[in-house]
């Protein structure tokens, strides 16, 4: 028996969008782009692994004038081995390329540039030394990060930022090593780590963890701790019922806002024009003839 899928209802709201994006880390993608960009630093944004696109879509607010947005998912394409296929199969039916870019343009106007097949082609696609924040969030398996961090640390600038999704998730034990291994043995400086994701820089740690250990104290919705481990200075962070950062509506809310504004207003819509058109021709025909075109009408309804 084929199983039919409903069609997903337009995002109204950035949590409307299906996917797995905390609102701390939502927070923590907002302050380190913001100091960015207060900072000039200028660069590219590059995302591989978007599901429906959640945090793509907040990532591309960020994106400014003279930067590009690149996102690289497998999509419905073919996986590039057995066991990635297999990770896919299980875990990733309903993705679609159509399904992540109607969700993208309802909420900006243009896509990124959208790489389909797996993530391998990221190397070859970017300028080394051309991107100031790369979002990692694709195959879980070890051989398939550890080349994504590699690729990370070729195209980012100095102290640009890699975010690593899933580095402690118990079924992705994959992510977990790479991450650590870069850490100790591929020069990444751990920045800070939220609830799923390692935040990391091959720059210096520094100045960002004081400016980001600053923010964190003050809030108090917010838990701060801070571990040494293996020379590396580590900030753990956790929400303590953090709202999210404001994000604007979906053109679709807004469309609805209006309508209902107008509503309540008492402004009616304005009739379609074929329906003008229409209704007019069947006034002006012969009553045998307009007859006959209701009666086909009423059995169509």
């Amino acid at each position: 028996m084929t199983t039919i899928q409903e069609p997903m209802r337009p995002p109204h709201r950035l949590d409307d969008v299906p996917g797995w994006f905390p609102v701390l880390d939502q927070v923590l993608f907002d302050w380190l782009l913001e100091r960015q960009e207060t900072a000039g630093v200028r660069g590219d944004l590059l995302e591989v692994g978007v599901y429906m696109g959640k945090s793509a879509i907040f990532i591309g607010r960020h994106q400014r004038p003279g930067e590009r947005y690149t996102v690289c998912d497998l999509f419905e394409g073919d996986a590039p081995d057995d066991a990635n296929r297999a990770e896919s199969a299980r875990s990733y039916r309903a993705l679609t390329r159509r399904a992540f870019e109607e969700n993208y343009r309802s909420f900006h106007d243009e896509l990124p540039r959208v790489l389909q097949g797996p993530s391998s082609l990221v190397r070859a696609e970017l300028e080394p030394r051309s991107c100031r924040f790369v979002h990692i969030d694709a195959s879980h398996l070890y051989e398939h990060v550890h080349g994504d961090i590699g690729t990370a640390r070729d195209l980012l600038l100095p102290d640009g930022i890699v975010v690593l999704d899933d580095f402690r998730s118990e079924h992705t034990p994959g992510v977990s090593i790479a991450a650590w291994e870069a850490v100790l043995n591929r020069g990444l400086h751990p920045v800070c780590l939220s609830t799923q994701k390692l935040y990391g820089t091959w720059g210096d740690p520094e100045p960002v963890q004081r400016e980001l250990l600053a923010m964190a104290r003050q809030r108090s919705d917010c838990h701060v701790s801070v571990q040494e481990a293996a020379g590396h200075r580590i900030i753990r962070l956790k929400s303590k019922g953090m709202p999210a950062p404001v994000f604007p509506p979906s053109r679709h809310a807004r469309r609805t806002t209006r309508a209902a504004s107008d509503a309540s207003a008492g402004v009616r819509p304005a009739p379609r024009r074929g329906s003008r058109v229409r209704r007019l021709a069947v006034d002006l025909l012969p009553p045998v003839v307009t007859r006959a075109i209701r009666n086909a009408r009423a059995r169509r309804n």
